[in-house]
């Protein structure tokens, strides 16, 4: 039970990546705030987390909105009295659109999901952890912000902002008891595929050439692993940095 007592807000946890995270972390006896666009999904989850006998709450939020990610906060204060962690997940794919083809709104929405959305719920929790000198947070990068055509142009930009990011908050907010840490998965089976609809030809070409390296498609279970190590004490000296989980992928 490494999360015992611990309070734990996991966007995009409808699903995925995030579902795993989320009902591993309340196995490990966090109480969980399972936040997702859509909230009959979420609740779900909150019923099975529940049905094995652990705390949780589903709130609807639309992280690319201030005022959802307000009020994702102040009702996890409001109904757990803080926020001990924070798990970025929430992220869409960009269709592999190139630079070439690119629209401000398709960069605009990208970004104000999986970069923008980010730095805001960590901007809401930052006063809680720097008041009581704790707090932990993991954003879900992305081998794609590691390496260069793993996606779209939009997508791996927002990617790299991510792990940017991630390297910032860590290192200036070290000093006030804060960590702060990224995952970059490879291929997992999630339905994060369902935001890619209509695939750039030419993009998706130049991402495919990679893709015969790819040792195997991961678990959202094994991604979820990673993210209790982060979020525990195990980590207690792993902070500013990036996990790749990938199954070697990367590596090559």
């Amino acid at each position: 039970m490494r999360l015992t007592g611990k309070v734990a807000v996991v966007t995009g946890a409808a699903s995925g990546m995030g579902k795993a995270i989320a009902e591993l972390f309340a196995a490990e006896g966090a109480k969980v705030v399972v936040s997702d666009l859509r909230v009959d999904a979420a609740q779900t989850v909150v019923a099975t987390i529940e049905a094995s006998g652990g705390q949780a709450i589903a709130i609807a939020a639309n992280v690319a909105k201030e005022e959802d990610v307000q009020q994702l906060i102040d009702t996890t204060v409001a109904t757990y009295g803080t926020v001990d962690i924070l798990i970025n997940n929430a992220g869409i794919m960009d269709n592999f659109v190139p630079a070439g083809d690119l629209t401000d709104e398709l960069w605009e929405r990208v970004f104000a999901i999986n970069t923008t959305g980010p730095m805001r719920t960590i901007r809401k929790v930052l006063p809680l952890f720097t008041e009581k000198k704790s707090g932990v947070i993991v954003n879900v990068a992305s081998a794609g912000g590691l390496q260069g055509s793993r996606a779209g142009a939009a997508y791996t930009a927002s990617k790299h902002a991510v792990v940017g990011l991630t390297k910032n908050i860590g290192f200036q907010y070290a000093d006030l008891g804060i960590r702060c840490n990224a995952i970059a998965p490879g291929g997992v089976k999630t339905n994060i595929s369902a935001t890619i609809n209509e695939p750039n030809p030419f993009g998706a070409s130049r991402v495919m050439a990679g893709m015969g390296l790819n040792p195997r498609t991961g678990e959202p279970e094994e991604i979820a692993k990673v993210a209790l190590f982060l979020a525990s004490d195990d980590a207690s000296f792993v902070n500013g940095t990036v996990v790749t989980a990938d199954a070697g992928w990367t590596a090559y």
